[in-house]
């Protein structure tokens, strides 16, 4: 009887899901929300992330055209925070050097980046990890 207990608490603590070290990998934008409207994935072409320990680059890629880099920077983990600061951006250099604060979340194949852009948009999008 005395161990029930004490396998309860095992059981609880092995049931917290645990989030990775890193977002390593290739990630494939496949839609999300906007200011609380569906946005779906674009058509005709694709958007990925590509993530290494610390840092990110992401990338347009559409048929029969040159690869766009449009977004690179560094990023952190912590908890289910991520904290992305841009070093590039192809559009709206107001974004260098701003720090973004995503929560995050991964079920199986699947990356959910929520959070608030400095111009105030609220954003949940979602990636799927190809590599």
């Amino acid at each position: 009887m005395k161990k029930l207990p004490v396998i309860l608490i095992l059981f609880a603590l092995l049931s917290f899901k645990q989030q990775p070290a890193s977002l390593k990998g290739t990630w494939e934008y496949r839609g999300g929300k906007y200011n609380y409207k569906l946005s779906a994935a674009p058509k005709g072409y694709s958007q990925q992330r590509k993530y290494t320990d610390a840092k990110f680059d992401a990338f347009l890629y559409e048929p029969d055209q040159p690869t766009v880099k449009y977004e690179s920077g560094d990023y952190t983990l912590a908890g289910d925070s991520c904290l992305e600061t841009q070093t590039f951006c192809l559009q709206d250099q107001s974004m260098i050097g701003k720090t973004v604060h995503y929560q995050y979340t991964i079920i199986k194949d699947t990356l959910k980046l929520k959070g608030t852009l400095p111009n105030g948009a609220v954003i949940e999008d979602y990636w799927v990890k190809t590599k």
